[in-house]
C-alpha cells in the first residue's frame, strides 16, 4: 500500500468518525468506533470496519442502520476532503476485540485453575479490568517519583541594548537602531 492511500485511509477514519458522532441522529446507531477504513488501489470503493458495542441483536440493528446513513456520510464527506471521487462505502463489523476479549477471558479462566472446557460464552463484549495477582520472581514494582513542579519557561526576550541613549532592555525609540541614536 502506498503512503498516499495510506494517508487517504486515515482522513477517511477521521472524518468518518467524526460525522458518526456529530451528524447522525439515528437512535438505533449506538456506540460505534470507526477502528479502520482500507480503500482500493483506484479509490472507488473504501471497507470501513466498525467495533460496536451492545448485544448481537442491537450490533445487527446498528450495523443495518450504518449502511443506510453512508451514502449521507459519503454526501458530507464531499465538503470536507478534497479528492475527485469520494469512495463508496462499504461498512463491515470489526470482531477482532470479541476476540482478543475471548483470548483474555480463556487466559484468565486458565489461570485460575479451570479448563477450557468449562468456559461458557461470555456475555461482556469488553474485558473486566482485573489486577494481576504476585507471582514468585516478580520484581517489587518502586515508587513512582514525584518529580517538583517545574517553573514556566520565560519567553524570548530581547538582549538589552548596549549603544543608546536608552535604558538596558527597553526598546530602541524612534531613530534609536541597533546600533544607538542616529
Amino acid at each position: 500500500m502506498s503512503q498516499r492511500t495510506e494517508r487517504i485511509d486515515e482522513l477517511l477514519r477521521q472524518e468518518i468518525g467524526k460525522a458518526l458522532e456529530s451528524e447522525l441522529s439515528d437512535p438505533r446507531i449506538g456506540f460505534v468506533t470507526v477502528t479502520d477504513v482500507e480503500t482500493s488501489s483506484d479509490l472507488s470503493h473504501a471497507k470501513v470496519w466498525v467495533s460496536l458495542i451492545g448485544s448481537e441483536d442491537e450490533r445487527k440493528e446498528t450495523l443495518s442502520a450504518l449502511r443506510r446513513a453512508m451514502p449521507y456520510v459519503r454526501h458530507g464527506l464531499s465538503s470536507k476532503i478534497r479528492m475527485r471521487r469520494i469512495p463508496e462505502l462499504d461498512v463491515r463489523l470489526d470482531d477482532s476485540i470479541d476476540r482478543g476479549t475471548r483470548i483474555l477471558h480463556l487466559l484468565d479462566e486458565i489461570q485460575a485453575g479451570r479448563s477450557p472446557e468449562e468456559i461458557g460464552a461470555q456475555p461482556e463484549s469488553l474485558p473486566t479490568p482485573v489486577q494481576r495477582l504476585p507471582r514468585d520472581g516478580d520484581v517489587p514494582e518502586r515508587e513512582s517519583a514525584v518529580l517538583p513542579p517545574q517553573e514556566p519557561r520565560k519567553r524570548f526576550r530581547r538582549r538589552p541594548e548596549t549603544g543608546g541613549a536608552s535604558k538596558p532592555g527597553s526598546r530602541p525609540g524612534r531613530g534609536e537602531g541597533r546600533r544607538g541614536p542616529r
